[in-house]
């Protein structure tokens, strides 16, 4: 019999953080999925990209973010960060008594219930596909999953300046995308939050064949699933969104509503502790 928490439990928010806004498309999946949750959004936009930093930096960071959260009654801590669920996700799971979820687990079982040949294709930033993490976390679950991994580091700033129509993403997009032609995937997983909007360019240029599987979706849908078999689920109303910068930029409005779908209406300049265990 499951463990029935008090309503306090039901009703606190769940807290998400980025280093920038790309975790905002794992949000927007969540207020899909859980229209009645609260949402707490941290972006570490000062501080940004993770990806560039060391390992040991990340770590650190991503444990500051994840305490500003936990100090405001979170039930749930989703790292919507690449970098982070790569590099320090065990380290945030030990530190706090929430379930923590990351965006490689979901993103990779999704990705090997899909393919049929047992041949995946990741896609990401530099940080993340050289931290393998994509790679561990498939071949854990199946060690003959053939995986080929290419980094496209110019998706990020094409995403954030709106260029998704754009003929430059379209060329920069099949340059990327050539590499997998001869592979002969079936699945293409979308590693970084930002991708999901370069996902309709995509599924123009990749043979019908190839499912493409997105990460912020499947994390939002681990977050539901989790919220549910742990009687965590809010029971009414209409959830609010807070979000949390530590520097805000003029353009980031528009930024936002890109990567959200929806205009943001609670923006707040907030500072961060040095985490002490």
């Amino acid at each position: 019999m499951k463990k029935r928490l008090p309503e306090k439990d039901r009703e606190s928010p769940i807290g998400v953080f980025d280093s920038g806004i790309g975790g905002l498309t794992v949000v927007r999946e969540m207020r899909r999925l859980l229209p009645e949750e609260d949402i707490l959004y941290f972006g570490d936009t000062a501080r940004l990209p993770y990806g560039s930093k060391s390992p040991e930096l990340i770590k650190r960071y991503a444990l500051e973010d994840a305490s500003f959260l936990y100090e405001r009654g979170v039930k749930i801590i989703v790292v919507a960060c690449h970098s982070a669920s790569s590099w320090a996700l065990a380290e945030i799971k030990s530190s706090f008594p929430v379930p923590v979820v990351g965006v490689v687990e979901p993103g990779a079982k999704a990705a090997l219930r899909a393919t049929k040949k047992g041949k995946i294709g990741v896609i990401g930033t530099r940080a993340t596909i050289s931290s393998g993490s994509y790679e561990r976390a498939l071949k854990e679950k199946n060690k003959r999953v053939e995986i080929v991994a290419q980094p496209t580091p110019l998706f990020v700033p094409l995403v954030e300046e709106g260029f998704l129509n754009h003929q430059a993403t379209r060329l920069i997009c099949q340059e990327y995308l050539k590499v997998f032609f001869p592979e002969g995937i079936d699945t293409l997983l979308l590693g970084c939050t930002h991708y999901p909007l370069l996902k309709p360019l995509m599924e123009k240029l990749l043979p019908k064949k190839v499912k493409i599987i997105d990460a912020s979706f499947e994390t939002a849908s681990e977050v539901e699933r989790i919220l549910r078999e742990n009687n965590l689920r809010k029971k009414r109303g209409k959830g609010f969104l807070k979000i949390y910068l530590s520097d805000i930029t003029p353009e980031f409005e528009k930024v936002a509503e890109r990567f959200l779908g929806e205009r943001p209406s609670a923006i707040f300049r907030a500072t961060l502790r040095e985490y002490q265990r």
